[in-house]
């Protein structure tokens, strides 16, 4: 077991590597009733062609992460959702462009949850009826989100910013792809990327490090997992520029949605420099656009925004984009308000004054959530796949400074870079 101190903030991690390659990971909160355990795959819905040592690469219908996530939680007796239920605990489970995570939450019967949660996760089970079955439950899912005008609007916007990426696709997939799926090509996925080498279990909260190890080192000694080879993931390369400058679709919502993306042309950040580029990026953000700025005070006050009105950046060594947006009752208004003052402030710069108030709020907001062992649980293992550390943030906030901020700011608004979703009343 090995000991990682993070004095800066107080916190400690157990963490230990078991011979078949599972990654362990326990951080325990003293005096916390609630502890929460995720178990995430590095598999999302952008792992669509991949291949495995030296097999040919293998082309895979667009939603199967998502399809295999459903599908984990059919067990040949029984409910695993009841059976979570009958031990205290919640349970859930999503899947992301980079990963899948599977968690519960509890305050009693730990032990039992936590294999609970590894002993279903490792044990799948598909047929070709049960197969057929979920085609249905999913396409009714992915048409009940055709009408959710946020899922619209957003997904909206990254299809308009992405030409080949497969980050474009919806996260379920299409209607047309999920048919394409059999129980044969389940199984490949789920012996490629659940394989205990690409998986993490997280712990936090009210649990002893060494009991925790010492209870997965036993469920997973009476389990056999044939070598696995490198994962090898494969992307078409993304033309500079965006596919579609403006996306409009048409919806029965009481105001107009409106988003703006920024697609970033430099890539290929990995670990600490891709951490860096995050934090920088967050808090120029926030810096021109927060709730505290002038920019956004104005918009609110002409009516243009409304609290719905945010920002966020989705990044990783092959994509990365901003978005900002919301309702507005005049997306054009809108969108050259917003470019003219980006515009202004790339000329200008951030006030040194402006920064030092976001980057205090960042500071305060990270701290807040290492209170929140739920927080902490659903932010760990993004950051761990993407070879950094979650706790290394505060320090990257603390030395950002003004000038790389402005940098960033010059760099990562490129107009031509631009796309606009927007969401409009049908009549």
């Amino acid at each position: 077991m090995e000991t990682l101190n993070y004095p800066n903030v107080q916190e400690t991690l157990h963490r230990e590597v078991l011979d078949n390659g599972l990654e362990v990971i326990v951080l325990p909160k003293e005096g916390f009733n609630k502890t929460y355990a995720t178990f995430s795959t590095k598999y999302g819905s952008i792992d669509n062609r991949f291949s495995v040592g030296d097999q040919e690469p293998l082309k895979v219908p667009d939603g199967i992460a998502h399809f295999l996530e459903h599908k984990m939680f059919e067990e040949p007796e029984g409910d695993i959702f009841a059976t979570f239920a009958s031990q205290g605990a919640s349970a859930n489970a999503y899947t992301t462009f980079d990963r899948t995570v599977y968690l519960f939450s509890a305050t009693e019967q730990i032990h039992e949850n936590i294999e609970t949660l590894i002993n279903f996760v490792q044990n799948p089970y598909f047929t070709d009826t049960n197969v057929e079955k979920e085609k249905g439950i999913i396409e009714q899912e992915i048409n009940m989100y055709r009408d959710n005008a946020d899922w619209v609007v957003y997904f909206g916007l990254i299809d308009a910013l992405y030409h080949s990426h497969p980050v474009h696709i919806d996260i379920a997939g299409t209607v047309e792809s999920i048919w394409k799926i059999d129980k044969e090509t389940l199984y490949r996925c789920y012996e490629t990327f659940y394989h205990p080498s690409n998986m993490l279990l997280f712990v936090v909260g009210g649990v002893e490090a060494e009991d925790v190890f010492k209870l997965v080192r036993e469920n997973q000694a009476g389990k056999t997992f044939k070598p696995l080879g490198e994962i090898k993931r494969f992307f078409e390369n993304e033309p500079t520029g965006v596919k579609i400058a403006r996306k409009v679709a048409k919806l029965p919502v009481s105001l107009p949605k409106c988003m703006l993306g920024f697609k970033e042309k430099n890539l290929g950040f990995v670990g600490n420099d891709l951490l860096r580029h995050e934090v920088l990026t967050k808090l120029m953000l926030d810096a021109l656009i927060g709730p505290s700025t002038k920019l956004y005070q104005s918009l609110y006050e002409q009516n243009l925004i409304s609290d719905s009105f945010g920002h966020e950046y989705n990044s990783s060594n092959d994509y990365a984009f901003s978005v900002i947006g919301g309702d507005t009752p005049d997306p054009d208004q809108l969108i050259n308000q917003l470019k003219s003052a980006i515009t202004e402030t790339i000329e200008k710069g951030i006030e040194q004054s402006t920064f030092e108030r976001s980057k205090r709020k960042k500071i305060g907001s990270y701290l807040r959530m290492l209170n929140s062992p739920e927080s902490i649980a659903g932010e760990f293992t993004r950051y761990r796949f993407r070879e950094s550390d979650m706790f290394d943030v505060l320090a990257f906030y603390e030395s950002c400074t003004l000038e790389e901020v402005n940098e960033r700011l010059r760099e990562h608004f490129d107009f031509n870079q631009l796309a606009v979703s927007v969401v409009e009343k049908s009549k």
